[in-house]
């Protein structure tokens, strides 16, 4: 490689349009170099493509399914512990039942009679209302488990997630059970009258 003349040089600079930040220098033997503020130009570009990657990982893990999904598995962990306890609306239910009872059962009605229409109904009632409870938490908690598969199967969903989800199938499976032993009589039921 040859060594080029002051007026090649002098050619070459007249040929392209001269920038205030970029002037090239030339030493005593004629070869060019870059100056600082080539250089100060050439950092800040790399910056700015580095701010341009930072925006585009920050943009990229945003995920608008995720808020409904745990908003769904807390509700059917919510709708679980209802189901556990039959809750307010089971509670109003039973005494509704309850006065129901009484003011359909004549006085001359057996003991059994009055016993069940006073107190089994009302306790049907808040097991019917408290498996509703726990069935609504087994198939809110089973949809959020299974949404991935059907809906965004390269989403991920997060751990918490699926942690809520279960806990609400498992209580709803436990409410479940609950009532129906509450309402066929396997838990605590009526006494005899006989």
């Amino acid at each position: 490689m040859g060594t080029k003349t002051e007026d090649e040089t002098a050619a070459e600079a007249a040929a392209k349009p001269a920038e205030p930040e970029a002037a090239e220098t030339a030493d005593a033997t004629g070869a060019t170099g870059v100056t600082k503020a080539d250089t100060t130009k050439a950092d800040a570009v790399e910056a700015d493509d580095a701010d341009e990657l930072v925006v585009v990982e920050e943009v990229a893990p945003a995920r608008s399914g995720g808020v409904f999904q745990g908003a769904a598995a807390v509700v059917s962990a919510a709708l679980g512990v209802i189901g556990l306890s039959g809750g307010w609306l089971g509670t109003v239910a039973a005494a509704r039942a309850n006065i129901v009872g009484q003011l359909e059962t004549k006085q001359s009605a057996s003991v059994a009679d009055q016993i069940q229409a006073l107190y089994g109904d009302s306790w049907q009632v808040t097991a019917l209302i408290a498996g509703a409870f726990a069935l609504a938490a087994l198939v809110v908690g089973f949809v959020v488990l299974v949404r991935p598969a059907f809906g965004a199967p390269d989403q991920v969903q997060a751990p918490w997630i699926k942690s809520v989800a279960w806990a609400g199938v498992a209580l709803g499976v436990i409410g479940l059970l609950l009532a129906i032993a509450k309402y066929s009589d396997l838990i605590y039921g009526l006494p005899s009258t006989s």
